[in-house]
Protein backbone atom coordinates (compact mmCIF):
# COMPACT_ATOMS: atom_id res chain seq x y z
CA UNK A 1 0.00 0.00 0.00
CA UNK A 2 1.36 3.43 -0.99
CA UNK A 3 1.14 6.60 1.08
CA UNK A 4 -1.53 7.85 -1.32
CA UNK A 5 -3.65 4.75 -0.73
CA UNK A 6 -3.27 4.95 3.05
CA UNK A 7 -4.43 8.58 3.42
CA UNK A 8 -7.89 9.89 2.58
CA UNK A 9 -7.34 13.62 2.19
CA UNK A 10 -11.04 14.45 2.44
CA UNK A 11 -11.08 13.06 5.99
CA UNK A 12 -8.52 15.60 7.17
CA UNK A 13 -10.75 18.66 6.81
CA UNK A 14 -14.14 19.68 8.14
CA UNK A 15 -15.46 20.58 4.69
CA UNK A 16 -14.39 20.15 1.12
CA UNK A 17 -13.83 22.26 -1.98
CA UNK A 18 -15.82 25.41 -2.67
CA UNK A 19 -18.51 24.27 -0.22
CA UNK A 20 -16.12 25.67 2.42
CA UNK A 21 -16.66 29.24 1.25
CA UNK A 22 -17.74 31.84 3.76
CA UNK A 23 -21.54 32.25 3.34
CA UNK A 24 -22.29 34.96 0.77
CA UNK A 25 -24.30 37.13 3.15
CA UNK A 26 -21.50 37.23 5.73
CA UNK A 27 -18.91 37.94 3.05
CA UNK A 28 -20.86 40.88 1.65
CA UNK A 29 -21.16 42.47 5.09
CA UNK A 30 -17.38 42.35 5.52
CA UNK A 31 -16.54 43.55 2.00
CA UNK A 32 -18.96 46.44 2.35
CA UNK A 33 -16.46 48.09 4.70
CA UNK A 34 -13.66 48.18 2.11
CA UNK A 35 -14.40 51.33 0.05
CA UNK A 36 -10.83 51.66 -1.27
CA UNK A 37 -11.33 48.44 -3.26
CA UNK A 38 -14.15 49.86 -5.37
CA UNK A 39 -13.70 50.39 -9.11
CA UNK A 40 -12.51 53.73 -10.41
CA UNK A 41 -9.82 55.06 -12.72
CA UNK A 42 -7.67 52.19 -13.94
CA UNK A 43 -9.31 49.74 -11.51
CA UNK A 44 -11.93 48.45 -13.94
CA UNK A 45 -13.44 45.81 -11.65
CA UNK A 46 -13.20 45.95 -7.86
CA UNK A 47 -15.48 44.57 -5.16
CA UNK A 48 -18.55 46.60 -6.13
CA UNK A 49 -20.54 43.80 -7.79
CA UNK A 50 -18.83 40.78 -6.26
CA UNK A 51 -17.30 39.86 -9.62
CA UNK A 52 -14.96 36.91 -10.11
CA UNK A 53 -11.62 38.78 -10.03
CA UNK A 54 -10.06 42.24 -10.04
CA UNK A 55 -9.22 43.91 -13.35
CA UNK A 56 -6.76 46.79 -13.79
CA UNK A 57 -6.04 48.70 -17.00
CA UNK A 58 -2.34 48.82 -17.93
CA UNK A 59 -0.36 50.31 -20.80
CA UNK A 60 -0.60 48.78 -24.24
CA UNK A 61 -4.37 48.50 -24.34
CA UNK A 62 -4.51 45.54 -21.97
CA UNK A 63 -5.96 44.71 -18.59
CA UNK A 64 -4.43 42.61 -15.83
CA UNK A 65 -6.82 40.19 -14.11
CA UNK A 66 -5.85 39.08 -10.61
CA UNK A 67 -7.47 36.41 -8.45
CA UNK A 68 -6.73 33.78 -5.82
CA UNK A 69 -8.58 30.62 -4.84
CA UNK A 70 -7.79 27.77 -2.47
CA UNK A 71 -9.72 25.14 -0.52
CA UNK A 72 -9.55 21.89 1.41
CA UNK A 73 -9.51 18.54 -0.44
CA UNK A 74 -12.55 17.72 -2.54
CA UNK A 75 -11.21 14.29 -3.56
CA UNK A 76 -8.83 11.85 -1.89
CA UNK A 77 -6.31 11.50 -4.72
CA UNK A 78 -3.69 14.24 -4.22
CA UNK A 79 -2.77 14.70 -7.89
CA UNK A 80 -6.44 15.06 -8.85
CA UNK A 81 -7.03 17.45 -5.95
CA UNK A 82 -4.21 19.65 -7.27
CA UNK A 83 -5.60 19.60 -10.82
CA UNK A 84 -9.09 20.52 -9.62
CA UNK A 85 -7.90 23.35 -7.38
CA UNK A 86 -5.68 24.87 -10.06
CA UNK A 87 -8.39 24.53 -12.72
CA UNK A 88 -10.83 26.24 -10.37
CA UNK A 89 -8.43 29.10 -9.64
CA UNK A 90 -7.84 29.81 -13.33
CA UNK A 91 -11.59 29.78 -13.95
CA UNK A 92 -11.97 33.26 -12.43
CA UNK A 93 -9.78 34.64 -15.21
CA UNK A 94 -11.74 32.86 -17.95
CA UNK A 95 -15.01 33.99 -16.36
CA UNK A 96 -13.91 37.57 -17.04
CA UNK A 97 -12.84 36.91 -20.62
CA UNK A 98 -9.11 36.76 -19.96
CA UNK A 99 -6.31 34.23 -20.34
CA UNK A 100 -4.18 33.05 -17.39
CA UNK A 101 -0.55 34.10 -17.67
CA UNK A 102 1.12 32.96 -14.44
CA UNK A 103 0.17 31.47 -11.09
CA UNK A 104 1.89 30.99 -7.75
CA UNK A 105 1.05 28.10 -5.43
CA UNK A 106 -0.76 28.48 -2.09
CA UNK A 107 -0.19 25.39 0.06
CA UNK A 108 -1.12 24.56 3.66
CA UNK A 109 -0.11 21.11 4.90
CA UNK A 110 -0.31 19.13 8.18
CA UNK A 111 3.30 17.93 8.07
CA UNK A 112 3.03 15.98 11.31
CA UNK A 113 0.11 13.86 10.04
CA UNK A 114 0.45 13.54 6.27
CA UNK A 115 3.59 12.61 4.30
CA UNK A 116 4.93 15.62 2.45
CA UNK A 117 5.33 13.47 -0.64
CA UNK A 118 1.55 13.74 -0.99
CA UNK A 119 1.87 17.53 -1.02
CA UNK A 120 4.31 17.11 -3.90
CA UNK A 121 1.60 15.19 -5.77
CA UNK A 122 -0.88 18.00 -5.14
CA UNK A 123 1.60 20.51 -6.58
CA UNK A 124 2.25 18.23 -9.54
CA UNK A 125 -1.48 18.14 -10.26
CA UNK A 126 -1.66 21.92 -10.17
CA UNK A 127 1.27 22.16 -12.57
CA UNK A 128 -0.46 19.73 -14.96
CA UNK A 129 -3.54 21.97 -15.11
CA UNK A 130 -1.45 25.06 -15.85
CA UNK A 131 0.50 23.23 -18.52
CA UNK A 132 -2.75 22.21 -20.19
CA UNK A 133 -3.89 25.84 -20.11
CA UNK A 134 -0.63 27.07 -21.64
CA UNK A 135 0.14 29.18 -18.56
CA UNK A 136 3.08 29.27 -16.15
CA UNK A 137 3.06 28.05 -12.54
CA UNK A 138 6.06 28.93 -10.45
CA UNK A 139 6.89 29.47 -6.79
CA UNK A 140 4.34 30.44 -4.17
CA UNK A 141 3.95 30.11 -0.42
CA UNK A 142 3.47 27.23 2.02
CA UNK A 143 2.62 26.93 5.72
CA UNK A 144 2.23 24.18 8.28
CA UNK A 145 -1.51 23.88 8.96
CA UNK A 146 -3.83 21.43 10.75
CA UNK A 147 -5.86 20.97 7.54
CA UNK A 148 -4.53 20.47 4.00
CA UNK A 149 -5.41 23.30 1.66
CA UNK A 150 -4.26 24.12 -1.85
CA UNK A 151 -4.92 26.74 -4.46
CA UNK A 152 -3.28 29.28 -6.72
CA UNK A 153 -3.01 33.05 -7.02
CA UNK A 154 -3.44 33.71 -10.74
CA UNK A 155 -2.59 36.68 -12.93
CA UNK A 156 -4.09 36.92 -16.40
CA UNK A 157 -4.43 39.33 -19.30
CA UNK A 158 -7.52 40.54 -21.14
CA UNK A 159 -8.76 43.15 -23.58
CA UNK A 160 -10.30 45.87 -21.36
CA UNK A 161 -12.91 46.51 -24.05
CA UNK A 162 -14.01 42.86 -24.05
CA UNK A 163 -14.19 41.97 -20.38
CA UNK A 164 -16.92 39.58 -19.32
CA UNK A 165 -18.47 41.23 -16.27
CA UNK A 166 -21.33 40.31 -13.93
CA UNK A 167 -22.96 43.76 -13.96
CA UNK A 168 -23.68 44.23 -17.67
CA UNK A 169 -26.56 41.78 -18.19
CA UNK A 170 -29.53 42.99 -20.26
CA UNK A 171 -33.13 41.81 -20.23
CA UNK A 172 -34.16 39.66 -23.17
CA UNK A 173 -30.91 37.69 -23.40
CA UNK A 174 -30.68 33.93 -22.76
CA UNK A 175 -28.60 32.27 -20.03
CA UNK A 176 -26.13 29.59 -21.08
CA UNK A 177 -24.53 27.09 -18.68
CA UNK A 178 -21.30 25.40 -19.78
CA UNK A 179 -20.96 22.55 -17.24
CA UNK A 180 -23.51 20.31 -15.50
CA UNK A 181 -24.39 20.82 -11.83
CA UNK A 182 -24.39 18.31 -8.96
CA UNK A 183 -20.72 18.39 -8.03
CA UNK A 184 -21.35 19.41 -4.43
CA UNK A 185 -23.60 16.49 -3.50
CA UNK A 186 -21.31 14.02 -5.28
CA UNK A 187 -18.20 15.38 -3.58
CA UNK A 188 -19.98 15.15 -0.24
CA UNK A 189 -20.85 11.52 -0.96
CA UNK A 190 -17.23 10.83 -1.92
CA UNK A 191 -16.07 12.36 1.36
CA UNK A 192 -18.50 10.20 3.35
CA UNK A 193 -18.09 6.90 1.52
CA UNK A 194 -14.85 6.97 -0.49
CA UNK A 195 -16.79 6.17 -3.67
CA UNK A 196 -15.18 7.79 -6.73
CA UNK A 197 -17.27 9.54 -9.39
CA UNK A 198 -15.23 9.71 -12.62
CA UNK A 199 -17.72 11.95 -14.42
CA UNK A 200 -17.60 14.51 -11.61
CA UNK A 201 -13.79 14.45 -11.67
CA UNK A 202 -13.82 14.96 -15.44
CA UNK A 203 -16.12 17.96 -15.08
CA UNK A 204 -14.01 19.53 -12.32
CA UNK A 205 -10.76 19.08 -14.26
CA UNK A 206 -12.17 20.45 -17.53
CA UNK A 207 -10.77 23.91 -18.21
CA UNK A 208 -13.23 26.73 -18.82
CA UNK A 209 -10.86 28.09 -21.44
CA UNK A 210 -12.80 26.86 -24.49
CA UNK A 211 -16.12 28.02 -23.01
CA UNK A 212 -14.71 31.49 -22.33
CA UNK A 213 -13.33 31.83 -25.83
CA UNK A 214 -16.61 30.63 -27.31
CA UNK A 215 -18.54 33.17 -25.22
CA UNK A 216 -16.33 36.01 -26.46
CA UNK A 217 -16.64 34.78 -30.06
CA UNK A 218 -20.43 34.81 -29.65
CA UNK A 219 -20.32 38.45 -28.57
CA UNK A 220 -21.08 37.89 -24.88
CA UNK A 221 -20.44 40.75 -22.47
CA UNK A 222 -21.63 39.22 -19.20
CA UNK A 223 -20.64 36.04 -17.38
CA UNK A 224 -19.69 34.50 -14.06
CA UNK A 225 -18.45 31.09 -13.04
CA UNK A 226 -20.51 28.73 -10.91
CA UNK A 227 -18.61 27.71 -7.79
CA UNK A 228 -19.31 27.77 -4.07
CA UNK A 229 -22.50 29.87 -4.12
CA UNK A 230 -24.23 27.53 -6.59
CA UNK A 231 -26.12 28.46 -9.74
CA UNK A 232 -28.80 30.37 -7.83
CA UNK A 233 -26.31 32.26 -5.68
CA UNK A 234 -24.07 33.37 -8.52
CA UNK A 235 -27.10 34.21 -10.67
CA UNK A 236 -28.52 36.34 -7.87
CA UNK A 237 -25.29 38.33 -7.70
CA UNK A 238 -25.36 38.81 -11.48
CA UNK A 239 -28.96 40.01 -11.76
CA UNK A 240 -28.67 42.25 -8.72
CA UNK A 241 -25.53 43.90 -10.13
CA UNK A 242 -27.09 44.23 -13.59
CA UNK A 243 -30.44 45.66 -12.46
CA UNK A 244 -32.50 42.86 -14.02
CA UNK A 245 -34.23 39.64 -12.98
CA UNK A 246 -33.88 36.09 -14.27
CA UNK A 247 -36.06 33.12 -15.08
CA UNK A 248 -34.50 29.65 -14.81
CA UNK A 249 -35.95 26.67 -16.67
CA UNK A 250 -35.22 23.90 -14.17
CA UNK A 251 -35.92 21.18 -16.74
CA UNK A 252 -33.13 22.51 -19.00
CA UNK A 253 -30.38 22.42 -16.36
CA UNK A 254 -27.99 19.46 -16.86
CA UNK A 255 -26.64 17.37 -13.95
CA UNK A 256 -23.74 14.99 -13.48
CA UNK A 257 -24.84 11.38 -13.33
CA UNK A 258 -25.62 10.24 -9.79
CA UNK A 259 -26.30 13.73 -8.43
CA UNK A 260 -30.01 13.17 -7.83
CA UNK A 261 -29.32 9.85 -6.13
CA UNK A 262 -26.74 11.50 -3.85
CA UNK A 263 -29.28 14.18 -2.96
CA UNK A 264 -31.96 11.59 -2.22
CA UNK A 265 -29.57 9.79 0.13
CA UNK A 266 -28.87 13.00 2.05
CA UNK A 267 -25.36 13.91 0.86
CA UNK A 268 -25.97 17.66 0.81
CA UNK A 269 -23.14 20.04 1.81
CA UNK A 270 -24.01 22.60 4.44
CA UNK A 271 -22.85 25.27 1.99
CA UNK A 272 -25.57 24.29 -0.48
CA UNK A 273 -28.32 24.80 2.10
CA UNK A 274 -26.78 28.14 3.17
CA UNK A 275 -26.81 29.23 -0.48
CA UNK A 276 -30.50 28.46 -0.81
CA UNK A 277 -31.30 30.25 2.46
CA UNK A 278 -29.49 33.35 1.15
CA UNK A 279 -31.30 33.34 -2.20
CA UNK A 280 -34.77 32.38 -0.93
CA UNK A 281 -35.94 35.93 0.03
CA UNK A 282 -35.35 36.96 -3.60
CA UNK A 283 -36.81 33.81 -5.17
CA UNK A 284 -40.12 32.56 -6.50
CA UNK A 285 -40.39 28.94 -7.55
CA UNK A 286 -42.74 26.42 -9.12
CA UNK A 287 -40.45 23.46 -8.38
CA UNK A 288 -39.89 21.35 -5.27
CA UNK A 289 -37.35 21.82 -2.50
CA UNK A 290 -35.03 19.09 -3.81
CA UNK A 291 -34.75 20.83 -7.16
CA UNK A 292 -33.94 24.12 -5.46
CA UNK A 293 -31.24 22.47 -3.35
CA UNK A 294 -29.58 21.14 -6.51
CA UNK A 295 -29.80 24.54 -8.18
CA UNK A 296 -28.12 26.05 -5.11
CA UNK A 297 -25.63 23.18 -4.76
CA UNK A 298 -22.12 24.42 -3.95
CA UNK A 299 -19.98 23.60 -6.99
CA UNK A 300 -16.23 23.15 -7.14
CA UNK A 301 -14.61 24.08 -10.47
CA UNK A 302 -18.01 24.44 -12.10
CA UNK A 303 -18.81 25.96 -15.47
CA UNK A 304 -19.53 29.44 -16.73
CA UNK A 305 -22.95 31.08 -16.67
CA UNK A 306 -22.98 33.28 -19.76
CA UNK A 307 -25.54 35.91 -20.69
CA UNK A 308 -26.12 35.11 -24.35
CA UNK A 309 -26.33 31.99 -26.43
CA UNK A 310 -23.05 30.08 -26.77
CA UNK A 311 -23.04 27.39 -29.47
CA UNK A 312 -22.62 23.88 -28.11
CA UNK A 313 -23.92 24.60 -24.61
CA UNK A 314 -27.46 24.45 -23.16
CA UNK A 315 -29.63 27.52 -22.59
CA UNK A 316 -31.10 27.26 -19.07
CA UNK A 317 -33.08 30.49 -18.77
CA UNK A 318 -33.15 34.16 -19.62
CA UNK A 319 -32.81 37.62 -18.18
CA UNK A 320 -36.01 39.65 -17.87
CA UNK A 321 -36.85 43.20 -16.71
CA UNK A 322 -36.39 43.80 -12.98
CA UNK A 323 -39.28 42.35 -10.97
CA UNK A 324 -40.09 41.91 -7.28
CA UNK A 325 -38.48 38.46 -7.39
CA UNK A 326 -34.93 38.69 -8.70
CA UNK A 327 -34.89 34.97 -9.60
CA UNK A 328 -37.81 32.83 -10.73
CA UNK A 329 -37.48 29.07 -11.18
CA UNK A 330 -40.02 27.35 -13.42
Amino acid sequence: MTATDAVRLTQLAAGGGCACKVPPGELERVLGDLPTSRAGGDLLVGIDSGDDAAAVRIEGGRAVIATADFFTPVVDDPFTFGRIAATNAMSDVWAMGGEPLVGVNLLAWPRDRVPFELAAEVLRGGAAAFEEAGAHLAGGHSIDDPEPKYGVAVTGLADPQRLLRNDTGRAGLPLTLTKPLGLGVLNNRHKATGEVFPEAVEVMTTLNQAASRAALAAGAETATDITGFGLLGHLLKLVRASGVSAVVDASAVPYVGGAREALAEGFVPGGSRRNLDWVRPHLTSAVGEDELVLLADAQTSGGLLVVGEVPGYPVVGELVPRADALVEVR
